[in-house]
């Protein structure tokens, strides 16, 4: 306990000293979303990184987060607390692989799920996240031909809720693709009352288990405002921490991936400590960097994604 004070002290000073500001995905470590400024999904993180006024942005969550950051803020010091925090999805969609896929699909407009790369960013037309999916794909006109990356799991549950043909690109998250419809089904006789709760990045059995579908935020809200105590959740356990707190009467139980451990945790979004948060801010390293003619052709698509999420 008294290691966690001192650091959360010394990161409380380093913040003021640096014009600081911390920005945490919900899949970070308990300990580093109480010491953010401010903690979400991809699409409010991105939101939260435009519109900062603060001179250095630390990014708690993995590679493409930071980087999207530095896209939206090229004139700030964007620090990622361990540069190994990466992506196994955008790791899935290489962007040399992602070109010669484009050109077997002429005419066909890119939509890219945020968790790509700021190449992947730079090769799409449009970057949408969970929360906001449904709604871009919906604002292309219903006769344009649509390539939907990187993601399929996320990329079919958009298309049952659209009733929108799209090319997928077949990629997918070790974490949500990880999750055992087997091991959930046992859950289910455990916990019989429970709701299960599921991010669409999960397979389609899993999510057809599910009683809701949506974003971690959207997952979030709903377990908090619904009437029901308890729920299995279907998505990285970190989430846990902020449904615990903002209902501490309901039960929450992490769903179990096909492996064996009691909950399913991202080893990428974990990399990050708040040892390593608070050396960030002491050295200004590591920084992420983006070269001003990647940074202006993958602002674009994000920023479409910003105006049509107002």
């Amino acid at each position: 306990m008294k290691r966690h004070e001192d650091l959360f002290a010394k990161i409380t000073r380093l913040k003021k000293e640096r014009n600081a500001v911390i920005l945490a995905h919900y899949y970070q470590d308990p300990d580093i979303q109480d010491i953010a400024d401010f903690i979400g999904d991809s699409l409010q993180l991105s939101q939260q990184a435009a519109a900062t006024q603060a001179d250095v942005i630390v990014f708690a969550g993995v590679h493409f987060m930071a980087e999207t950051a530095k896209i939206l803020n090229p004139g700030r010091t964007v620090l990622l607390p361990d540069l190994e925090a990466g992506c196994s999805l955008a790791d899935s969609c290489p962007v040399g692989a992602f070109r010669e896929f484009k050109k077997q699909h002429p005419g066909h407009v890119v939509v890219s799920y945020i968790n790509c790369t700021a190449e992947v960013k730079a090769e799409s037309d449009y970057i949408c996240t969970s929360s906001n999916a449904v709604k871009i794909v919906n604002s292309i006109p219903k006769d344009q031909q649509i390539i939907f990356a990187p993601d399929k799991n996320l990329g079919a549950w958009v298309m049952k809720q659209t009733g929108r043909e799209m090319v997928l690109w077949q990629g997918a998250c070790v974490v949500h693709e990880t999750f055992s419809e087997k091991k959930l089904i046992q859950l289910q006789t455990v916990y019989p009352s429970a709701q299960v709760i599921a991010h669409p990045e999960c397979e389609a059995p899993v999510l057809a288990r599910a009683s809701f579908i949506g974003s971690t935020t959207a997952l979030l809200n709903y377990a908090v405002k619904s009437e029901n105590k308890e729920f299995i959740v279907v998505t990285e356990s970190g989430i846990l921490h902020q449904m615990q707190k903002a209902a501490p009467h309901k039960t929450f139980i992490p769903s179990p991936p096909n492996a064996n451990c009691a909950c399913n945790e991202c080893p990428y979004m974990r990399r990050n400590t708040l040892e390593k948060v608070a050396a960030c801010l002491e050295t200004l390293e590591p920084s992420i960097d983006v070269s001003a003619s990647l940074r202006e052709r993958a602002l674009r698509p994000i920023q479409r994604m910003l105006d049509l999420s107002v």
